[in-house]
């Protein structure tokens, strides 16, 4: 695997691409399939629910998920990041 400079994963994201975005290099690191949305088809879904066998997320602004009616998941967040995760889009 080729670790990209982040000009280089930029890149590869605005055309679309799927990258791996890891926290480190260390074996103990951990990473997320990230691409841009507006380029995300069903094999690209199909791919990360396959091989990450995790939660796929979108990122969205609290405006952006206001106007979708996605209330957030749980009403009083007691996360340790205070991750804003909302109720489930895949069903939609």
């Amino acid at each position: 695997m080729r670790y990209l400079a982040i000009e280089e994963a930029i890149e590869e994201i605005r055309r679309g691409r799927m990258i791996i975005l890891a926290d480190g290099r260390d074996p103990e690191s951990e990473g997320d399939f990230c691409m841009a949305a507006e380029k995300v088809t069903p094999e690209a879904v199909n791919f990360m629910a396959r091989k990450g066998r995790g939660l796929i997320c979108l990122s969205l602004s609290r405006e952006k998920a206001r106007a979708l009616d996605l209330p957030p998941m749980v009403e009083n967040n007691t996360s340790r990041y205070g991750t804003g995760f909302t109720v489930s889009i895949d069903a939609r």
